[in-house]
């Protein structure tokens, strides 16, 4: 199977809410230019065992794919069969060195060191320069209801902003390829781009074409020798 709505969502941050033991997300409110809310919920804690998700970012990112988001609307742009020419695969699209990931707890004592530090550094930026945000992921919503966090009517965001394949168990039926998540943050008077990958520990990096595990995440993980197979 795949992910049933899978796109990008662009807009800007207004507000966010960091993630706490009742709540394993980092909130981020964001508006596109209609004035339209939505959230972004990013995984900080991985329900399966190790809890630390893998975190990568990338200061000065550059990809030939970036001129494509240019172009959108802001708001949500469905990615239709997941298309590989604005879709995000960690494993094929040579977006970044999956040995670079490191394992983050999601809140810790002291400053610099966990996922809520982490991603907030880059959105307390975002939101006082008035980057754009293109958040990668699955939407949800307008719901009937206000959102939980933020309050505001209808309830509608973003979530699986994380890698979206090499799922086992409960989560394996939101495997796919060309549909992981993920975040890209263009500051728009330097003209650089912030990226920010995250991918759970349980996750194998091993997939085939629908994105299931062809190999235990035991014998490959973010760290092992899987150039051969990114090459393929």
């Amino acid at each position: 199977m795949s992910l049933k709505n899978y796109g990008v969502l662009k807009g800007r941050a207004v507000q966010v809410l960091p993630g706490n033991h009742e709540s394993p997300h980092y909130q981020v409110r964001m508006k596109d230019e209609e004035g339209t809310d939505y959230r972004m919920a990013i995984n900080i804690k991985s329900q399966d065992y190790p809890s630390e998700v893998l975190y990568y970012v990338g200061e000065d990112f550059s990809s030939e794919d970036i001129t494509k988001l240019l172009a959108l609307d802001e708001g949500f742009t469905q990615i239709e069969h997941n298309k590989p020419d604005i879709g995000l695969d960690y494993i094929r699209g040579h977006l970044f060195d999956p040995s670079e990931m490191i394992p983050l707890p999601a809140d810790k004592g002291g400053p610099d060191n966990d996922l809520n530090d982490k991603i907030q550094y880059y959105f307390q930026q975002a939101i006082e320069k008035g980057a754009v945000i293109y958040a990668f992921g699955q939407r949800w919503g307008p719901e009937k209801q206000p959102d939980q966090y933020f309050d505001f009517y209808p309830g509608n965001g973003i979530h699986d902003i994380h890698m979206n394949q090499g799922n086992t168990g409960p989560w394996e039926k939101d495997n796919g390829i060309w549909q992981d998540g993920g975040i890209l943050i263009h500051f728009e008077q330097e003209d650089r781009w912030v990226a920010i990958f995250l991918a759970f520990q349980s996750q194998s990096w091993c997939t085939d074409a629908n994105g299931d595990s062809t190999k235990p995440v035991e014998e490959c993980n973010h760290n092992s020798a899987i150039n051969s197979f990114i090459e393929k």
